[in-house]
């Protein structure tokens, strides 16, 4: 097992390579196998390429995230100029409705209210409002709508991971509870644990995946 010494170094080099990220903006601290990220990146984007590439790194039990965005002169926006721009974006954004996703912008940080039919939507949006220039943190309280009965949910996650990966899905159970899915059983590798994930979260309607499934 990696050493916190190891980690903290594997850690490091991660940032060095992930392009997103000017590593020597962010301060790496490991304490059993936790990591800790300070710092102030240049960018909400920045931030969250720092939280992933750490996260990435094989050993790390969880992540930490304790930096503060600072913004470089050039990438400062009024609140007015981000709404805008923010607005045309989710209005020509693929796969989201019009009028779908509201937001309110404070200081540069956005908050994103509304109620969508995927998962993968609220995420999306989301995840385009956290590229633009000058915003400097994004919540997501994008509900998920709940349209389908629970069973339904659960066939549709159990017939995605046989087409996935069948030999694990007879070993995994999926119960369903106000949108939120927990998936518990065995599966074989981390490869096949994310593979149901992925299918719990592609279905209609979840709001939530709670994932026990524990790697044999």
């Amino acid at each position: 097992m990696k050493t916190d010494l190891d980690l903290k170094h594997d850690v490091e080099e991660e940032l060095e390579w992930e392009p997103a990220v000017t590593a020597s903006d962010i301060g790496v601290e490991v304490n059993d196998r936790v990591v800790t990220l300070s710092g102030h990146p240049s960018s909400y984007a920045a931030k969250l390429a720092a939280e992933h590439a750490a996260r990435r790194v094989d050993g790390v039990r969880a992540v930490v995230v304790e930096m503060q965005v600072r913004l470089a002169g050039h990438d400062v926006r009024t609140d007015e100029d981000i709404t805008n721009i923010a607005r045309s974006i989710l209005r020509w954004t693929v796969g989201l409705h019009e009028d779908s996703v509201r937001l309110q912008v404070d200081r540069g940080h956005v908050l994103l209210t509304g109620e969508v039919d995927w998962t993968w939507q609220s995420q999306m949006a989301a995840r385009v409002i956290g590229q633009l220039r000058g915003v400097t943190g994004v919540v997501n309280h994008i509900d998920v709508r709940h349209t389908l009965e629970p069973e339904t949910i659960g066939r549709q996650i159990h017939s995605a991971m046989q087409r996935h990966a069948e030999r694990e899905a007879a070993h995994i159970r999926v119960t369903v509870h106000d949108g939120t899915v927990r998936l518990t059983g065995k599966v074989h590798s981390s490869a096949e644990r994310a593979v149901a994930r992925g299918a719990a979260w592609s279905a209609p309607g979840v709001r939530a995946v709670i994932d026990d499934l524990i790697v044999e």
